[in-house]
């Protein structure tokens, strides 16, 4: 299944994508995309909702983030080794983790709106993974078996606040708009090889990243189990699993967004993001 959320902002209503690319309208099944939806159970549940029994939506709505409530935004940085190099950053020996604020979460088309001292602000695109069943100290063997689906993060940064004001990561990863996502989430089932997915970005029509998550250094079933060594992973949860080489910071000399950019972002069989950047208040 390809879940959504879709209406204007704070009033998304959950949906689907059906297999002819039809939006259809889930809020007679439940009342949103939220932990409780993407459990096992809720998931078995909407499976057995045939899609053409559900109102269909006009295709050109607005797309909200496909997973509301989320109480925990994950990230996981420098886990491909050319971005690693590329940012003259050590290759790391355990995985880098860090939080984004969970209120920088948008759509996946919902303007990037640069802070007012912004100055490096900074592309990353990303593959995440939802989490639908509760886990702690989870084996490796076993860390798929608690993810819902895949979808894809644009991991905006600003790296004037992420590198020289203080050393804390979260400070130039989470303000308002820095964390889109969608347009989908993709349930496991429909993803049979997370760790072979194609991964692309551009800003104004310029090819900038283009990768794949057969290149991570930890894996998506190792980050799961190494995180969740830490705390404990519920469901609706959001774990973005890094960037591939291409960001602005890694280019000589650095090149960073402006008001007016475009960038464009997808992955295999997940789906497509295009954002616009404009200033606050802009």
């Amino acid at each position: 299944m390809k879940l959504l959320r879709f209406g204007p902002l704070g009033s998304e209503k959950p949906g689907l994508l059906d297999d002819v690319g039809i939006i259809r309208d889930l809020s007679g099944v439940v009342p949103d995309i939220n932990g409780k939806t993407l459990s096992r159970a809720g998931l078995e549940m909407l499976r057995s909702v045939p899609p053409s029994s559900l109102p269909s939506v006009d295709a050109d709505v607005r797309l909200g983030p496909p997973v509301a409530d989320v109480r925990h935004f994950i990230a996981v940085g420098l886990n491909y080794t050319d971005h690693a190099i590329e940012t003259d950053t050590p290759i790391p020996d355990e995985p880098v983790i860090f939080s984004k604020a969970p209120s920088c979460i948008v759509g996946p088309n919902d303007d990037v709106v640069m802070p007012r001292e912004a100055r490096m602000l900074d592309w990353e695109g990303e593959v995440a993974v939802v989490i639908g069943e509760h886990a702690f100290e989870l084996a490796e063997e076993d860390a798929l078996s608690v993810v819902a689906g895949f979808l894809i993060c644009h991991d905006v940064s600003e790296r004037q606040f992420q590198i020289h004001r203080g050393g804390q990561w979260i400070k130039g990863k989470s303000s308002p708009s820095f964390g889109p996502l969608g347009p989908w989430l993709v349930t496991r089932d429909e993803v049979p090889d997370p760790q072979n997915l194609n991964l692309w970005l551009t800003v104004n029509g310029i090819a900038r990243q283009s990768g794949s998550t057969a290149k991570m250094i930890f894996p998506f079933r190792y980050l799961i189990s190494y995180i969740s060594q830490f705390m404990a992973l519920e469901p609706g949860d959001v774990i973005t699993t890094g960037t591939p080489h291409g960001v602005g910071l890694g280019m000589k000399p650095p090149v960073f967004l402006k008001a007016g950019d475009v960038v464009e972002l997808g992955a295999d069989g997940l789906g497509r993001q295009k954002q616009t950047v404009v200033l606050r208040g802009g």
